[in-house]
This record gives structure tokens, C-alpha cells and sequence, in this order.
């Protein structure tokens, strides 16, 4: 299995099934692992050398499919195992919708967009790491810049009987952190 087979089967799949092909859907036979790592700083790389065509790693990273604690490539007749240092994702930006800042747009680094809401909840790791939910148990790690911009909006508040740093996007109530 090359780069280059896993190109060209998904770059068959119509206009629709490219834009979010249902990988979850699929389960075609294993096929082994490829040289692709995506690094903890969103960067994608292929037998060591990063990836220059940002429209080739969108074009990976519709067929992204999380198993367990694995990641893998996955066409209608294909399965391969990658590598992923920490998240495949990276949300960069955010703004907000409306004006009177009721729901939140979020951004990652592959240009997905959605609203943080129930359906793309946000989690706190053991370490304090910030992750968001984008798609089919994707998750997007928050960028510090991000982190920060939000820590600054935030307000203190009671969460579960703790003081805590949190915001609210689309009636929900999104935690940043406890506060000692």
C-alpha cells in the first residue's frame, strides 16, 4: 500500500463522499501500516518528510478513522494503520456568530468549522489539555493561543460543587480548568 494508491482511491469517491466520505461505515480488510505521522503540532508527515500540500492532507484527513486508541486511513476496499502523536486535529481559530456571543464557531487547522455545542463537546485531560470533539470521535487539541484567548472571556464560576474557569457557546457550559 502506497501514498499514492490511497490518493487515487479516494480521490474516486464522488464530490459528496469526499467532502466527509461515511468512514465509519466502511471496514474493509487491514492492510498494514504506512509512514504517516501526524505530530502533536498538527503537522503531517510521510516517510519522514512533512507533507507540503495542505489540499493532500485534508484529502487524508477525510478518511480519518479513530479505532480504540488507533488511527487509520480507510477507503471502501482499504485499511491502513498511521501514527498520531497526540491529536489529528488543532483548532486555531474561533469567533463568535451572533452578537450577543451566544454561540461559538471553532476552527481547526484543516479549515473544519462547527458550533461548540452538545454535539462537539470539549474535554479536559488528566494533564490540563484542552480537546474538542469535531467529528467521528476525532478530537482537536486547543491551541495555546486559543487557550489563552478563551481563559481571557471566561469567568469564574460553580461546576459540580468547584470553582472553576468556564464559558458558555450554544446554552452549554464548557469548563477551562479548577481554580485553587
Amino acid at each position: 500500500m502506497s501514498i499514492e494508491q490511497i490518493s487515487q482511491q479516494i480521490s474516486q469517491l464522488s464530490d459528496d463522499e469526499q467532502s466527509l466520505p461515511p468512514v465509519e461505515l466502511w471496514d474493509p480488510p487491514y492492510c498494514g501500516e504506512i509512514d504517516i505521522c501526524i505530530k502533536a503540532n498538527g503537522d503531517w508527515y510521510y516517510n519522514g518528510s512533512i507533507f507540503k500540500r495542505q489540499a493532500l492532507v485534508k484529502l487524508f484527513a477525510s478518511v480519518l478513522k479513530k479505532e480504540q486508541d488507533d488511527y487509520f486511513l480507510v477507503t471502501p476496499v482499504e485499511k491502513v494503520k498511521i501514527t498520531v502523536e497526540d491529536a489529528p486535529l488543532l483548532i486555531t481559530q474561533w469567533q463568535w456568530l451572533d452578537s450577543d456571543k451566544r454561540q461559538m464557531q471553532l476552527i481547526t487547522n484543516l479549515g473544519d468549522r462547527f458550533v461548540l455545542n452538545q454535539d462537539h463537546p470539549m474535554k479536559l485531560s488528566d494533564e490540563g489539555t484542552l480537546y474538542v470533539n469535531v467529528r467521528r470521535n476525532l478530537y482537536a487539541k486547543v491551541h495555546r493561543n486559543v487557550y489563552y484567548q478563551w481563559a481571557d472571556l471566561a469567568t469564574e464560576t460553580e461546576h459540580n460543587d468547584k470553582q472553576v474557569l468556564a464559558f458558555t457557546s450554544a446554552g452549554q457550559q464548557f469548563v477551562l480548568g479548577e481554580l485553587e
